[in-house]
């Protein structure tokens, strides 16, 4: 039940790269953004301690400081950022009409433009170690982290495209890479399948699970079980890549926008446009190819611009 409504002319639902300069854009169109940032400020990129790849930074930085810089910089130009999650969602099919968001289920913004910006959550084991030790060598982002580890030994978990892809980026870079296949197949294309076997310094262990990351505050290796045997092995590693997938964050969102199977948000060709007239996506919420700090924030640029250019039509 609501307790108050709002009415604005730009809702941003969901903080990290893409919400951000969404709002920097937005903000300086005069479209007086309301930035609602979800339970994680900053979202994923917060869980990176080193940026090492985003132009502008050339000593580098980490995730929190980054995001905080770009939080920073929509404020500037005028952006309310708040602390917030959009529970709930009553978007108009009408061209011009009233987008309703329910806010921590209880305050209702009413927008002209809504751009989502929620992005994705990597998929994780669940294991302790693991969990402890995100940002100190275990990570979800080959292409994000895996410049830290050249010259040395890692692991990739995971039997789909994605470890594949990963697993034969980093052996680019890597001494080894050994990847842990919990069946005795990967769910890879052969195409990939094909790449990762012809790879030199790429070992793929099947049947094998991972049983604990070693190491207090960075990983010192890996204990591995064989789920056929029980045969138990240590790795000495330093860097834990985990490849099982992403679960886009668009829960709210389903029956009322079009989305693919996995639930990415659906826009139309190059632009950043939904089914819904006046509602946007950026970032990853929408893009489950590149999934990139850069990509991410160009695409809201783009959602900021499709929003400008949406109300200025109905002028």
């Amino acid at each position: 039940m609501s307790d108050s409504i709002e009415r604005v002319k730009c809702l941003i639902i969901g903080s990290g790269p893409a919400g951000y300069s969404a709002a920097i854009y937005a903000a300086r169109a005069d479209l007086h953004p309301v930035l609602y940032t979800g339970m994680q400020m900053g979202g994923q990129l917060t869980t990176t301690t080193e940026v090492d790849n985003y132009p502008g930074y050339p000593k580098g930085t980490d995730g929190t400081a980054m995001m905080e810089d770009f939080k920073n910089q929509a404020e500037r130009f005028g952006t309310d950022v708040r602390f917030g999650m959009a529970t709930e969602v009553d978007f108009s099919k009408e061209i011009g009409g009233i987008h309703k968001v329910t806010i921590d289920g209880s305050k209702v913004i009413e927008a002209k433009t809504v751009i989502i910006s929620t992005g994705a959550t990597a998929k994780y084991l669940g294991i302790e170690s693991e969990q402890r030790l995100i940002g100190g060598g275990v990570s979800a982002c080959a292409t994000c982290d895996g410049f830290f580890y050249k010259g040395q030994d890692v692991i990739v978990i995971g039997g789909g495209d994605t470890a594949a892809e990963e697993s034969t980026y980093l052996a680019n870079i890597c001494r080894k890479v050994t990847v842990l296949v919990r069946k005795d197949y990967m769910r890879a294309s052969k195409a990939m399948q094909h790449r990762v076997n012809k790879t030199e310094n790429l070992e793929v262990m099947y049947n094998t699970e991972l049983e604990e990351v070693l190491g207090d505050n960075v990983v010192e290796g890996v204990r591995v079980f064989n789920n056929v045997t029980g045969e138990k092995t240590e790795l000495p590693v330093t860097g834990v890549f985990v490849a099982i997938g992403h679960k886009p964050n668009t829960d709210i969102f389903k029956g009322i926008i079009d989305m693919d199977d996995v639930g990415y948000l659906i826009t139309k060709g190059k632009t950043t446009k939904t089914n819904i007239p006046g509602v946007f996506a950026a970032g990853d919420v929408q893009d489950k190819e590149y999934r990139q700090a850069i990509t991410a924030a160009g695409t809201g640029c783009m959602a900021a611009l499709d929003a400008e250019r949406y109300m200025g039509s109905l002028i």
